[in-house]
């Protein structure tokens, strides 16, 4: 991990040789945010819109190099989507950075990026990992290992890949990667919202048990080694694998207790309790609950 000394106004501000990619759909309440905390400090910027009915493409279009409208599948998922963009966009910097419509760079994270791209030719990773600092209603998550949640965010993009099937947003570098020591900060304050954020996981848990019946009925590979002591994407894998062996309807009880007593989520407070409640718990019962029903129907057929 990189230190972090006091950050210099000229590293802060200085066009970084990268290339920007956002996903968004209906995002008029975040994109502006996330935008303007890249816009004019990367080379490229591009949003890759998936038929929005607000004004997310209005606000995209005044900061973004280019808008490209994609049409709308509820099967699409973001890691699709960003391949997409990979192999179609006229990217035209071998450095990316991807991002989710939520999501915005840090003046502390544009400071350390500026020192590491002073001298992009002597950049010897070929990835590095952004520590995710994540906002629910206003707070900031701290504990329930959220808040040391490391994301593969910045990469070469002649050495990386991601996952067409995995519904979680994974990049995969051939290569050797280390971390940043600057946060990114996640807030989609359509969550602020209940009602929003419960339609949203019912869309996730069905993407989700439908990636836990591929692999459970083909044997469908990830596209790394999950290692418990990896790097923190192998780690997660290795983790997620252990939990697709654990009985359905009591890994969610695992689950919870895990993050919110062994990690201390508790220490998140009330926001933070409705937090991991609905994370750890809620969703991965529904999970749960609709992949049953897509295995019944897999065995039926």
């Amino acid at each position: 991990m990189t230190d972090a000394p006091p950050t210099n106004s000229s590293e802060s501000t200085r066009v970084l040789p990268i290339t920007v990619l956002v996903t968004t759909r209906n995002e008029e309440a975040n994109i502006g945010r996330t935008l303007e905390s890249v816009h004019g400090r990367v080379d490229q910027l591009f949003v890759l819109d998936s038929e929005s009915t607000d004004r997310t493409v209005e606000i995209a279009a005044r900061s973004a190099d280019e808008v490209v409208n994609l049409e709308y599948e509820h099967g699409r998922i973001i890691p699709w989507i960003f391949q997409w963009g990979l192999d179609h966009l006229p990217i035209r910097n071998e450095w990316v950075l991807i991002l989710e419509a939520d999501q915005a760079v840090t003046p502390e994270l544009h400071a350390e990026l500026g020192r590491l791209f002073a001298n992009p030719e002597a950049i010897g990773p070929d990835g590095f990992y952004i520590r995710r600092k994540q906002i629910f209603r206003g707070k900031w998550i701290r504990w329930g290992g959220y808040g040391n949640k490391y994301l593969l965010k910045l990469f070469r993009r002649s050495k990386s890949q991601l996952d067409p099937l995995e519904q979680d947003t994974r990049v995969y570098v051939d290569g050797r990667v280390e971390r940043l020591g600057a946060p990114l900060e996640e807030w989609n304050k359509k969550e602020d919202a209940i009602l929003f954020y419960l339609e949203k996981h019912l869309r996730y848990a069905e993407a989700f048990a439908r990636e836990e019946r591929e692999r459970r009925l083909h044997g469908t590979p990830f596209k790394t080694e999950p290692r418990l002591f990896g790097t923190p994407d192998q780690r997660v894998l290795w983790l997620k694998r252990a939990y697709y062996g654990a009985p359905l309807y009591v890994r969610p009880f695992v689950y919870f207790f895990y993050r919110y007593v062994l990690r201390l989520g508790v220490l998140d407070g009330k926001r933070g309790f409705v937090f991991h409640f609905l994370q750890a718990f809620w969703f991965r019962l529904v999970v749960d609950i609709r992949l049953e029903e897509l295995l019944k129907e897999e065995s039926s057929s």
